[in-house]
């Protein structure tokens, strides 16, 4: 006997169309996407990449109006969709240095936490700290330029007077002004920028000399390095390869951002080198948000006491936050 079809009631009706999504299967990537985008660190890298491909398509696009208009088969040397990814680009870059307006509480943090761990050497210690120095320079000045450049704040601020701080004293105004600058903001924001990429260059190189001391010391063992350590070695490798990518690519940036005439005259290499900056610093931070397996009882096998400590992962706490100032109006 044929079996019947279920009548087509209202709630099989609105199972069929309002919950269709119970159809679709669940996503790890998905999960994993939403995870990374919902930290300030994975929507700036989107945004970031988004915002130097589009840079990246702007002169592309530029130049192919140009070459169509040599040929004859374009009116103007223009194009339209050029200027609406320029418009676009700008409105990333200036909504990537807004959210970048607290960034002064992680390096609070950060200096903060440094004191209570310090590096496992004095001159990665005295690295650290200098690069902490540099962001308490680096922000105020971003801060000051973003905010003078939407003429939020004056060009000119006025300092309190001895006498504001008097209790019981009325204070007098104060005539004392100091000029505010937007080029001048933007050169040494970007300068103290710079200092901290060099540093951080110079952090990696120590960074990798511990970790290839903990490997012989690993080699000279008994037993030699287990599995887990071998692979803990091989992702410190990859993340100290990864970071150096990230600040190999700013550091052409903060070179040119930090003269008065730059160095490249074509934007074209800025904006490549600020895009894979973009694409390794996505790399790690989606290596950093994806769910650990828990290791079973076989991987977790006893280590033999070394004396030695072992290099840390160099997770740069402001690799996220610490970007170019947008200098294209100046």
């Amino acid at each position: 006997m044929a079996s019947q079809s279920k009548p087509l009631t209202l709630a099989r009706l609105e199972d069929m169309t309002l919950g269709s999504f119970a159809l679709v299967p669940s996503s790890e990537t998905l999960d994993h996407l939403v995870r990374f985008l919902s930290t300030w660190s994975g929507s700036d890298k989107l945004f970031m990449i988004i915002q130097y491909t589009a840079k990246l398509l702007v002169s592309f696009l530029q130049w192919r109006a140009r070459l169509q208009y040599d040929a004859g088969r374009r009116k103007l040397p223009l194009s339209a969709s050029a200027d609406k990814l320029a418009r676009l680009g700008s409105i990333i870059s200036d909504a990537r240095m807004l959210f970048r307006i607290w960034g002064l509480l992680p390096i609070f943090q950060w200096m903060i936490a440094m004191e209570r761990n310090p590096a496992p050497t004095r001159k990665l210690r005295t690295i650290e700290r200098l690069q902490g120095w540099s962001m308490l320079a680096y922000y105020p000045l971003e801060h000051l330029y973003y905010l003078l450049s939407h003429s939020i704040i004056p060009d000119k601020l006025t300092l309190p007077s001895i006498t504001a701080f008097i209790p019981f004293i009325r204070s007098r105004p104060s005539h004392t002004q100091i000029p505010l600058k937007l080029g001048t903001l933007g050169l040494w924001s970007t300068r103290f920028w710079a200092a901290y990429v060099m540093l951080q260059l110079a952090h990696l190189r120590e960074d990798s000399k511990l970790l290839r001391l903990r490997e012989r010391t690993l080699s000279k063992t008994k037993t030699g390095a287990t599995p887990a350590e071998k692979e803990e070695l091989d992702k410190r490798k990859a993340a100290l390869k990864n970071e150096l990518i990230v600040n190999l690519a700013y550091l052409p940036q903060t070179l040119h951002w930090s003269t008065e005439k730059g160095i490249f005259e074509n934007e074209v290499w800025l904006n490549l080198c600020g895009l894979i900056a973009g694409i390794a610093s996505w790399k790690s931070g989606w290596q950093a948000t994806a769910l650990k397996p828990t290791p079973s009882h076989a991987d977790m096998s006893p280590m033999e006491p070394t004396g030695e400590k072992l290099a840390p992962h160099v997770e740069d706490p402001l690799k996220d936050v610490v970007e170019a100032p947008s200098l294209d109006e100046m």
